[in-house]
């Protein structure tokens, strides 16, 4: 079932969580890029008194945020967040860790067959929502979007447009690579609350780790099988970049994502489709050094946060809360690279390489996820009757894909393919 798409709802968007620190960020992008436009946006959050300061800051980069509407509820009130979702095309939210505070404004969307984007990259989260939710969402038509900011659009919009690209070219997909390279900038307090949440989680509860080690762990049942195995955890000399290679920290959820936007698109990529991430390190004895030195300190972070007392005493002495992050001249001087390898094949048999890149030129954590989450929802909220796509618990290319793709290269974003 899809709904009527016709923005006749009280609101376009409403930004659940705008108080919060990556919030405040998103409210900004909307407000400094969207305001003047006819875009009916509201402010959402626990605490109103939180909310008019936010709307009186917002005002200082352009008047005419004074006319934001507020509207106050809790992640755990049914009744308000259903009376939220009903008004709105989309719920926009940032408030994590998404498996403390997310499931119900996810029901209270699934029931209005409203449309939600997040910043999640909690799978066990996404998987419980899949099972609760994916086939109520479809009969009411709420597109449900998760992992809407650095993990996984990259990823994501990066692998469709390497499939767009092999398209062109008249050959199928068969292969991605994905490098995470040069960055600049930090996690965020609540990327980390999530993480040291997740691994809390995975200690106590077999099945939290069964789905978090599962390479098609949120795939549809019966798909749930293919070529990858585990993520890399290693050292390594890589060909394609002549760099040294490690384990890159968000490819637990990131191949996920793209595994199972494959699947629900009725595998567009191919059955045997490989996917896989690594960071890359430079080269030479330092880009070694360097790698070795990465995959060591991860392997030794997932051990500590997975202990009690040391994951607590991380917590209290060096990890960023949440709701703290960098000054806004730092987000501006963050950038980060992915590079892209692409194999395929067309119908001869023959074999074509392709090279992708996808830049940000802000904090990849703050500044740049605020943009890709902004215009996710945007996408569906001004693009939403022209996507085509129908209801379900859903990923950013399954769902936006070639729309999408366009928002993020006329956000600034670099999405190239040579």
């Amino acid at each position: 079932m899809s709904r009527t798409r016709d923005r006749s709802r009280r609101f376009d968007i409403v930004l659940w969580g705008a108080t919060g620190f990556t919030g405040k960020l998103v409210a900004e992008y909307f407000v400094e890029h969207y305001l003047n436009t006819d875009l009916k946006l509201a402010l959402a959050g626990r605490s109103l008194s939180k909310l008019e300061a936010l709307r009186t800051e917002l005002a200082r980069l352009d008047p005419a945020a004074r006319d934001l509407t507020l509207l106050v509820g809790d992640s755990f009130d049914k009744d308000s967040l259903s009376a939220i979702a009903k008004d709105t095309e989309v719920v926009c939210t940032t408030v994590g860790p998404y498996a403390k505070y997310g499931a119900e404004l996810v029901a209270a969307c699934v029931d209005h067959g409203t449309d939600y984007c997040d910043l999640t990259g909690e799978t066990l989260f996404i998987r419980e929502m899949i099972d609760l939710h994916h086939k109520r969402a479809q009969e009411t038509g709420a597109r449900i979007v998760h992992c809407c900011g650095f993990d996984s659009i990259p990823s994501d919009i990066g692998t469709w447009m390497m499939h767009r690209a092999m398209e062109e070219q008249g050959a199928t997909l068969r292969e991605v690579r994905f490098y995470a390279g040069e960055s600049k900038g930090g996690l965020s307090g609540g990327t980390i609350a999530s993480m040291l949440n997740l691994l809390e989680q995975a200690k106590k509860n077999p099945k939290v780790r069964k789905v978090m080690g599962h390479p098609y762990g949120l795939n549809p049942e019966g798909e749930r099988s293919g070529p990858d195995g585990s993520d890399f955890m290693g050292v390594r000399y890589d060909r394609d970049l002549a760099m040294w290679v490690g384990p890159f920290i968000m490819a637990a959820i990131n191949t996920r994502i793209v595994r199972r936007t494959n699947a629900i698109l009725g595998f567009p990529y191919g059955r045997d489709f490989r996917y896989s991430e690594v960071m890359s390190f430079g080269r030479g004895p330092k880009g070694f050094a360097m790698a070795s030195s990465f995959a060591a300190g991860m392997a030794g972070f997932v051990t500590a946060a997975s202990i009690d007392v040391s994951r607590k005493f991380m917590q209290k002495r060096f990890l960023p809360k949440p709701g703290e992050g960098p000054s806004r001249e730092a987000r501006e001087k963050g950038y980060f690279v992915v590079r892209l390898v692409a194999e395929g094949q067309t119908q001869s048999g023959e074999s074509i390489e392709l090279r992708g890149r996808v830049e940000g030129r802000k904090d990849p954590g703050y500044g740049e996820t605020a943009k890709m989450l902004g215009e996710s929802a945007l996408c569906l909220a001004l693009d939403g009757a022209k996507l085509e796509t129908p209801g379900g618990v859903r990923t950013p290319a399954s769902t936006m894909g070639d729309v999408l793709l366009q928002r993020l290269r006329d956000a600034d974003m670099v999405f190239q393919v040579r």
